[in-house]
């Protein structure tokens, strides 16, 4: 199957589970988007498996040297771990980790939890908003003596930031890329969302098309 086919899977897996959703959304920037994709939302074993399929699909077909997996919190632990094993399902053990939000004072202590950050790691996360946690992701895998190989995360909103008078030219995900000389690896992006909504024989979907066709004209890269 080719990327594209996988992306069109997701998208379609993600409005089936309401993960995916349509209507009027504020997003962190303030803005009214059409739609809005809640990763939180897969919140069963079946959903959760699924996702971790596309997950693990999706960084194999990227062709990516990894070792192992980093799962920022909290969203993050959650995917990695998932990812992990569906990935050994796959026939490729892969170690993974994860931070803690504050340092353990007993036991073994520390902000770190897991395998230990070694080799070529592959950073797993729902969406890049503003690439902070991204970046926080960077610096402990460094300090760990890791090397951050990549990104990888479910949607690509493909959105530019700024203020609607003055809209940055890049998104924050190129602005990650371009700061950290390293990809980002999306399972689908809005423009396989605006895809799959073209091809909808089914009417109430395909009068989204129109909305988040604009919206993405508005703010997208």
């Amino acid at each position: 199957m080719s990327t594209a086919e996988l992306a069109q899977d997701f998208v379609k897996f993600a409005v089936d589970a309401g993960v995916l959703r349509f209507g009027e959304f504020k997003t962190k920037a303030g803005r009214q988007s059409p739609y809005f994709f809640n990763s939180a939302l897969f919140d069963d074993g079946a959903k959760l498996g699924r996702l971790a399929e596309f997950y693990a699909r999706r960084l194999i077909a990227s062709g990516l040297a990894f070792d192992m997996l980093f799962g920022p919190a909290y969203k993050g632990i959650t995917l990695a771990a998932a990812t992990a094993v569906e990935l050994a399902r796959l026939g490729r053990a892969t170690p993974f980790a994860f931070n803690r939000k504050e340092a353990k004072a007993h036991g073994e202590g520390g902000m770190l939890v897991g395998a230990p950050l070694c080799g070529q790691v592959v950073i797993v996360d729902d969406v890049i908003t503003d690439g902070a946690s991204k970046r926080e992701s960077v610096d402990m895998i460094r300090a760990a003596g890791g090397q951050p190989a990549a990104v990888l995360i479910a949607l690509d909103r493909m959105e530019r930031g700024g203020s609607d008078d003055k809209l940055s030219p890049r998104s924050a995900v190129q602005d990650f890329e371009l700061a950290y000389a390293m990809p980002v690896i999306s399972i689908a992006t809005v423009a396989d969302l605006l895809e799959y909504l073209r091809k909808q024989n089914d009417p109430a979907l395909r009068a989204h098309f129109g909305r988040v066709a604009e919206y993405r004209e508005r703010y997208g890269v």
